[in-house]
């Protein structure tokens, strides 16, 4: 009897980490990565592209839609549709013309990561590389069906759905395996009970201050008559906050420009949709305490 296989050795997952350390992709994922960015600056824009205004990123909502259209066409075509097909066609435009604001809320996503570990880089172009194929064949497939041939119509879209689940196999891997997009914070809530973090004294007013409290990264800040704590992983990304600016009442985060409020660290605006973690403080014996904000009631 031969060796069990281990699950590493399944045919995806090979691929994958095939694409993870395609380092030919490098040149142009950087040059694509920066041109988003220049584009889409903190503002506005940013914000109803990354969901910021719905608490939530938005990508995930839009793939259901194009993803949703082209399967369904392509179902409707398995078991028969209607005689004329003008179904699977309609199907399929909406999904063609969901397309290209779908592909720039994750572009948007993926520009902001892409710089942070280059495998993210290497699998998102290969994402938006399947992508587009599915998004080619199937605009094929319409224009073969309104030409009268919809069983080369059909043949398009069988292929074309193929590549629609490798994109978005690549892009279950960015999110699931990769953490593109999770809040940055759900899984640290920080010290339930009353934790040392720092000594009083090594707090310099106005400055903020990076500890590590049970494991977890806490901005420190002594602002005014206030002493603020806040999870130092950004939501957003995990950018350390406390690399970033403090403009009055917010914090600015260095890496993408999200600004949380230091009172209870909501989001003043985006790209992050999650707001963070803040913690309550007290100082007790000369050294700064902090621990997980109880819930009130």
């Amino acid at each position: 009897m031969g060796e069990a296989t281990g699950l590493d050795d399944r045919l995806p997952i090979r691929a994958v980490r095939k694409v993870e350390h395609a380092e030919a992709l490098d040149e142009a994922g950087a040059a694509i990565g920066k041109a988003v960015r220049d584009r889409i600056a903190p503002g506005a824009l940013k914000d109803a592209l990354s969901g910021t205004w719905l608490g939530h990123a938005l990508h995930p909502l839009m793939t259901d839609l194009v993803i949703a259209s082209f399967l369904s066409a392509t179902t409707l075509d398995l078991l028969g549709g209607d005689r004329d097909g003008k179904a699977a066609e309609r199907l399929i435009a909406v999904g063609l013309a969901s397309y290209p604001a779908t592909a720039l809320t994750g572009a948007n996503d993926w520009a902001d990561t892409e710089v942070v570990d280059p495998r993210i880089r290497r699998v998102g172009l290969a994402h938006a590389a399947a992508n587009s194929a599915a998004l080619i064949l199937y605009a094929a497939s319409l224009a073969a069906r309104r030409r009268g041939r919809r069983g080369r119509g059909k043949l398009l879209g069988y292929t074309g759905v193929a590549a629609l689940a490798v994109g978005g196999y690549l892009g279950a891997h960015m999110s699931f395996v990769q953490g593109v997009g999770p809040n940055q914070t759900a899984f640290d809530l920080g010290p339930v009970e009353w934790s040392d973090a720092l000594e009083a004294t090594r707090l310099t007013p106005g400055e903020p201050r990076s500890v590590v409290v049970d494991d977890t990264p806490v901005l420190l800040l002594r602002h005014g008559d206030a002493l603020h704590a806040m999870h130092d992983r950004c939501s957003h990304r995990g950018c350390s906050l406390s690399d970033g600016e403090i403009d009055g009442e917010l914090v600015v985060c260095g890496c993408h420009g999200s600004r949380f409020r230091l009172a209870d660290g909501s989001v003043e605006r985006g790209p992050a949709t999650a707001p963070q973690p803040v913690f309550e403080t007290r100082e007790s014996e000369g050294t700064i305490q902090v621990r997980r904000s109880q819930p009130s009631g």
